[in-house]
């Protein structure tokens, strides 16, 4: 087992990992840019190095200044949370270089699974269902046009590289394609450096469904069940829940038994989640995140595994502590994101919270690194916490995430705890009728949008 681990992160999954880390009795070493000065992960851990200024680029993505801080702490392992560099196959081989342990896959998978093309052309060899489209990369319009036509419009114009809705256009008849396709390899290479762009079959009204798969390195990998992600904005997750009000038991154990038996052919290490859409009873490959999510603590719930504590355990050379005729599913959990965002406008909201008031009682979870006499700082991400809520039935735990929501206090800045009060008590959201496009669909019917803060 590791001595110390380095938690080259920041926020809630900072705490998160260094919590886990001391229930193993391992010490821990927060990094932090001079914005993080007093931040509850950097208070909480044995030693913490400032690795530089607020500029992410400057502090939390900058390998030597982490590289140092290992050096300086003498810390065995660095676990890369999620974001910033946790899928960076150079980072880990860095790390290899400098005998670090990096607690996450291995580099060869970290690198395969970020070239969405070569992460579907992967999927496909292991078995695992896919969205028809194109077989590689596409720059000519005139190829472009070839394909959609044999896959049928509308289709989706995606980048190879990057995510989170960016580098993404829908093209839904010929004359749309080729303003998509330079639109989309524009945006590409002003986010992510890369033009590269592919096509997909554009699915109309699909969940969002992800499996949760584990594996130990050397052949052997379970998953546990599947977590709904269709609650989105932009193609950003707002609201995940475990297990999928659109799925049954039997195709539970169907996919799941495919990404399990797809990583192990992969020898895959670690904690990742294979992403699918769903429409029509089959599910179709989207893309693989090799690390951590931030809705894992949806799949703990149900499943009582603690996701962190088997990352350490497999990447310190250990096996995994379950099988897969161990694992079982127990009852209905939710997770929503509270943002510092504006409810209805979605602007960003950094600065002071003068009251934080978590929720509490049984079943009821809060990951969060904020306090009260906080300051959110405008640099990163607006997450400042994750409400987690477990029921029996999802009837039970939509009754219980009411009632949480209610109790949950943030005064001093916006967040979008209003927006989750509200959906909690729709009729399609508490009959789990709903597809990726509904949160969109909804916030635009209600008025609630970027061009209309009314609230």
């Amino acid at each position: 087992m590791f001595d110390k681990i380095l938690i080259a992160n920041r926020g809630e999954i900072a705490l998160r990992i260094l919590r886990a880390a001391k229930e193993l009795g391992i010490a821990t070493v927060a990094v932090h840019s001079t914005a993080d000065a007093d931040a509850m992960h950097v208070r909480l851990a044995d030693e913490s190095v400032c690795i530089g200024p607020p500029a992410a680029r400057e502090s939390y993505l900058n390998i030597p200044s982490i590289i140092a801080a290992c050096e300086i702490t003498g810390a065995d392992a660095v676990h890369p949370g999620y974001g910033f560099l946790s899928e960076n196959a150079r980072f880990a081989e860095v790390l290899a270089h400098h005998n670090i342990g990096f607690i996450g896959p291995k580099a060869e998978h970290i690198r395969v699974m970020g070239d969405k093309i070569e992460a579907k052309r992967t999927a496909k060899r292991l078995g695992i269902p896919c969205v028809p489209g194109s077989e590689g990369g596409i720059t000519d319009p005139e190829e472009a046009k070839r394909v959609a036509a044999e896959i049928g419009y509308p289709v989706l114009v995606k980048a190879a590289s990057g995510g989170g809705g960016r580098g993404m256009k829908v093209a839904r008849t010929e004359g749309d394609l080729e303003q998509a396709l330079t639109m989309a390899r524009t945006e590409a290479k002003a986010a992510f450096g890369d033009d590269a762009v592919y096509l997909e079959k554009y699915l109309t009204k699909p969940r969002h469904i992800e499996v949760q798969i584990l594996g130990d390195g050397r052949g052997g990998a379970v998953h546990l069940a599947e977590r709904d992600c269709s609650l989105q904005r932009r193609h950003q997750k707002v609201w995940e829940e475990g297990g999928s009000p659109a799925l049954d038991a039997a195709m539970r154990a169907e996919i799941g038994g495919i990404c399990a038996n797809a990583m192990r052919q992969l020898s895959y290490l670690g904690a990742g989640t294979i992403e699918f859409l769903y429409e029509d009873g089959q599910f179709y490959f989207i893309e693989m995140n090799t690390r951590i999510q931030v809705e894992h603590p949806v799949t703990e719930m149900i499943t009582g595994i603690d996701l962190v504590n088997e990352q350490i355990r497999v990447a310190a050379g250990g096996g995994l502590s379950v099988v897969q005729e161990d694992i079982r599913v127990e009852g209905h959990a939710i997770e929503c994101r509270i943002n510092a965002e504006h409810p209805a406008t979605f602007r960003p909201s950094p600065g002071l919270i003068t009251y934080f008031h978590p929720p509490g009682g049984l079943g009821v979870r809060v990951d969060s690194a904020a306090f009260q006499g906080y300051r959110i700082p405008p640099n990163y991400d607006s997450l400042i916490g994750k409400l987690i809520v477990h029921g029996r039935t999802r009837n039970e735990c939509l009754m219980r995430l009411r009632r949480a929501l209610d109790e949950f206090v943030v005064d001093g800045i916006d967040t979008t705890l209003p927006l989750f009060r509200t959906l909690v008590r729709n009729a399609d959201v508490q009959n789990g009728d709903y597809d990726i496009h509904w949160l969109e669909d909804f916030l635009a019917r209600e008025g609630l949008s970027e061009t209309d803060p009314k609230r």
